[in-house]
């Protein structure tokens, strides 16, 4: 039997990044390191780039991931499929698998891929590490209409497995980023972390005390919602650019004017959606209405972005604009590709406004962690807030108005939770920490 290594590894697969990190007997923890092009990364894309080389018969399908993924779609002359988020998929029975150049494949088999190369790409960096636990992270709530948890968890186990890492267990996200706060500090606290990731924004409230066997927590309540980053990127995309490419048209059916069917434009306003419309049916569906539309150009460059995979392009656009309105009351939305040209400025106060219904799911996201625990927010010492999205000043606000902004804490945005979730591995009782199975 092989003996169990002193180190710990903690995986943070997220919507719009994965992080790895590996916990030290001596309590230090070092993030993982890519090296693309000379360059070192510690984040890893959460994407794939599939693509057919042309060349190889029988036809052979290569992919990439990470860093990679995004080289291949930007610089490769091949045809490809570029998917992104699809975390939101993990827990959705809707989603059972999708065909890419002809061939079949299964949510597991997407992400068995991502795995596997996320675990080369790292190297020595993880090959060291045989025999060492690994902690894997998981949202309170995953992202759907009806997400099955268990099924997440089945399907996640899975690709773990086939991509060759050991047995996994999985803690909470905004748990492992409270075990890396809670290094700081030094009395005893009761602490709300807040983890606002690209699918979920997840809530762990917890009881901290440091003692003689070292750190100790008690939950008091837990509670999440499938909204997010990706969620105010939709909004932008909804508000902003659908417009350009034919949302609220019309179209000519005989001798009546008929809406735009929406379902498309919905889809095609969340990144774990936009690729799945690259298919022949929706193809066809697209160019029929395109052919009767009042406004056909609009229609066209609609099936440009879906059919010559923009979707990346257009994810860095959104984002640049939604960063940009964290520091700046308006910010220009600037996207030219393939011959379609969108420039927009969009306000602060507008955007605020889009995302309200959002603030509002997450503002009782926050009430039912309260109810669990039987807490008011003035029974919280501190409030450690991590992810992209907690830079949005909306959602400070809504924060500072609960809590007040000197109980506001902030960390390493991107690292927090894979390195708490690789200390968790370290713990004594790691136990304590991990997430019931549903």
């Amino acid at each position: 039997m092989a003996q169990q290594s002193p180190y710990a590894i903690g995986v943070d697969f997220g919507t719009t990044n994965t992080v790895v990190a590996i916990a030290a007997p001596d309590g230090s923890v070092t993030p993982v390191t890519f090296d693309h092009a000379g360059l070192l990364h510690d984040i890893f894309r959460s994407a794939l780039c599939f693509w057919d080389d042309g060349d190889s018969r029988p036809q052979r399908i290569e992919v990439e991931g990470g860093p990679w993924a995004i080289a291949q779609f930007l610089e490769s002359p091949h045809e490809h499929r570029f998917i992104q988020s699809f975390k939101s998929f993990a827990a959705s029975r809707l989603f059972q698998s999708t065909v890419i150049f002809g061939k079949r494949f299964s949510y597991e088999d997407i992400l068995t891929r991502f795995l596997s190369l996320l675990r080369g790409h790292a190297g020595d960096g993880l090959a060291a590490m045989a025999g060492a636990p690994v902690i894997a992270g998981r949202p309170v709530e995953f992202v759907g209409a009806n997400p099955d948890p268990a099924l997440a968890l089945d399907r996640m186990d899975a690709a773990y497995g086939r991509a060759g890492f050991p047995p996994v267990r999985y803690a909470y996200e905004p748990v492992g980023a409270a075990y890396f706060f809670a290094r700081r500090l030094n009395a005893r606290a009761t602490v709300l972390v807040a983890d606002f990731g690209g699918g979920t924004s997840d809530f762990s409230l917890m009881r901290f005390e440091k003692g003689a066997d070292g750190l100790q927590a008690t939950p008091l309540g837990h509670a999440g919602v499938g909204v997010a980053g990706d969620a105010f990127d939709f909004r932008i995309i909804d508000n902003v650019v659908s417009p350009r490419l034919g949302k609220g048209g019309s179209y000519r059916s005989g001798e009546k004017t008929l809406p735009i069917p929406g379902q498309h434009y919905s889809n095609f306003a969340q990144w774990h959606q936009l690729a799945m419309l690259k298919s022949p049916k929706t193809l066809v569906e697209l160019r029929s209405l395109a052919k009767d539309a009042v406004d056909p150009a609009a229609l066209e460059d609609f099936i440009t972005v879906v059919e010559n995979d923009l979707g990346f392009g257009l994810y860095r656009a959104v984002s640049a604009t939604k960063t940009a309105l964290s520091g700046a009351e308006k910010a220009d939305l600037v996207f030219k590709a393939d011959g379609i040209d969108i420039r927009e400025t969009v306000t602060r106060q507008a955007f605020e406004g889009w995302i309200a219904p959002e603030l509002a799911q997450i503002d009782a996201a926050l009430d039912r962690v309260f109810v669990q625990s039987g807490l008011k927010p003035s029974d919280v010492d501190q409030v450690f807030m991590t992810g992209g999205s907690s830079f949005v000043p909306a959602l400070r606000s809504l924060f500072e108005a609960r809590f007040s902004a000197n109980r506001l804490a902030t960390g390493d945005q991107l690292q927090s939770i894979a390195s708490g979730l690789a200390l968790i591995g370290r713990d004594q009782n790691p136990g304590n920490w991990l997430a019931p199975r549903d």
